[in-house]
């Protein structure tokens, strides 16, 4: 599961009495988010678990049943975050005010990897004249901070939305600006946040497209409006996603489709079930996780404010869970 990190990587499996506030969880939430997508995992023994799951059984017991949680460490430090749905102004036709087109992406860009950086994308005329643009919105920063979360509302002047999700990537590596940010040192660590990050580009017009441009990552959407308004986006799945029960993880050690139990630390505590049916091009690592605090400004300001340490367990199917051991620990 660990793929080229294998030698690198350990695993612990640990009882349901050892995970902090389990009893106290709402576990019948978590398990209707886990039944949003377990139909679509493949492997035969969580299809038997799926197949279960739909004879309704009482759901606390259902997981301390049928899984193990099991704490993978990679030697990387843990760290969660948050992400949410945003919602743009914007207009199909570009006008004077609308003028940052959303893109689909293009052929190239999935036949070579990587392609073009964001610079070249956006410098070099390759994207236009080309019937491309899905949409188009009103402020180049919100543009980029819906690239990060990869996907969200675009509202239009007559009063109705589309809605757009995560197609690829240009496939170069994500490289945070609030880091840059700091490693210039206009802010500590502890002060940045994305409304911070949104205000210094505004400020500082010129220089702020600079270090837009030093994320070489750029994100290409496809329209999922046909998910219903009162659902959640798309995630990786291409399922809605839950408000704080869905997470986006790597699935490079977590299998999309799992349940992972969340203890995170720092000054609002969380310990919660939640269902890794999402991923994220900076969500790197065994102990990576990123929660999704649901749609608007509001889910926006929360998840800004979240960056803690912490610990992620992934439940997984008992005999999968024992496989992982090494013979000397069984």
């Amino acid at each position: 599961m660990a793929g080229p990190l294998a030698s690198e990587v350990s695993y612990d499996i640990l009882s349901f009495d050892q995970l902090d506030g389990w009893a106290e969880d709402d576990h019948a939430a978590a398990f209707s988010t886990f039944l949003n997508t377990c139909g679509d995992m493949k492997d035969p023994d969580w299809q038997a678990i799926c197949r279960y799951a739909r004879t309704e059984p009482e759901p606390r017991a259902f997981f301390e049943l049928l899984f193990r949680p099991v704490l993978i460490d990679d030697r990387k430090p843990a760290l969660f975050t948050g992400y949410f749905e945003p919602e743009l102004d914007g207009s199909l036709s570009q006008t004077a005010r609308y003028r940052y087109p959303v893109y689909k992406m293009p052929l190239e860009a999935r036949q070579n990897r990587p392609w073009l950086t964001r610079r070249d994308i956006l410098e070099s005329g390759v994207m236009q004249g080309r019937g491309l643009a899905i949409a188009y919105v009103d402020d180049p920063v919100e543009l980029f901070f819906l690239q990060i979360q990869g996907s969200g509302r675009i509202r239009l002047p007559n009063g109705t939305a589309i809605r757009v999700g995560y197609r690829g990537s240009n496939g170069h590596d994500y490289r945070s600006i609030g880091q840059e940010l700091v490693r210039r040192g206009v802010y500590e660590p502890h002060q940045v946040s994305a409304t911070v990050i949104k205000n210094w580009v505004r400020r500082n017009p010129v220089e702020g497209q600079e270090l837009l441009y030093h994320n070489p990552s750029y994100v290409f959407f496809r329209e999922v409006s046909k998910v219903p308004a009162d659902r959640g986006p798309l995630g990786a799945m291409n399922r809605s996603i839950t408000t704080m029960r869905s997470v986006a993880v790597d699935p490079a050690f977590i299998p999309l489709g799992a349940p992972v139990w969340i203890e995170k630390d720092g000054k609002q505590p969380l310990r919660r079930l939640m269902i890794a049916q999402d991923t994220g091009s900076a969500i790197k690592g065994a102990q990576r996780a990123d929660v999704f605090f649901g749609t608007g400004d509001g889910a926006g300001r929360a998840a800004g404010q979240l960056r803690d340490p912490g610990r992620l367990l992934v439940l997984m199917p008992i005999q999968r869970a024992y496989a992982l051991l090494p013979e000397s620990a069984i």
